[in-house]
């Protein structure tokens, strides 16, 4: 009898202690889910704010390279699936796509001098540099705040309390596959 006393209070005390460390990993990640909505916000602000910009680089662009249509209808389908994306994991793909279509952009204006020495052209570009400096600053810490969460979802005990309560994997926001392309510019110059 004192045996099974003593059984069912460790048994007890167990449960009281795991009930214990699960309250306290469930509002961690309550708050780093918090942080990461946050921190995800910021990112889809500097987006939209590069998306913003893309139809007057566009147009400034269009006025001198007319004959560059291809590049113009994948950076407006690509600013068109970024409007239109649901979630986080779609987001990324179309911010990639977006990236990539500007680089061919940048690639076009290479072979238009006449461009470069356009006014609007060359403020539009440094906007665009800026934001692309903001979106780089945002998705980094957007990663931080990934990476917290996704160990704490991995690490003991609290892997307990995210099976538990579904808490799931948030995605990493990578650089695009072109991004590991050297980029190439020419001027024309031998």
């Amino acid at each position: 009898m004192i045996r099974s006393h003593r059984h069912n209070l460790t048994t007890a005390m167990v449960l009281l202690a795991a009930v214990a460390a699960s309250g306290c990993s469930y509002n961690r990640f309550v708050a780093q889910e918090e942080a990461i909505r946050t921190q995800w916000a910021q990112v889809e602000n500097q987006l939209q704010r590069r998306n913003d910009l893309i139809p007057n680089l566009v147009e400034t662009t269009k006025g001198i390279a007319q004959q560059e249509k291809d590049v113009f209808g994948q950076i407006a389908e690509s600013r068109a699936r970024l409007a239109g994306a649901q979630t986080p994991e779609q987001t990324i793909q179309a911010a990639n796509e977006q990236s990539a279509a500007l680089a061919r952009l940048l690639v076009v204006v290479e072979n238009y001098p006449q461009l470069r020495s356009s006014e609007t052209f060359n403020r539009l570009m440094d906007e665009l540099a800026g934001t692309e400096n903001r979106i780089a600053v945002e998705r980094m810490r957007y990663n931080e705040r990934v990476q917290e969460y996704n160990t704490l979802r991995r690490q003991f005990p609290s892997n307990i309390t995210a099976g538990i309560f579904g808490f799931r994997e948030h995605p990493v926001f990578n650089a695009p596959p072109e991004a590991e392309r050297v980029p190439r510019v020419d001027f024309g110059r031998s």
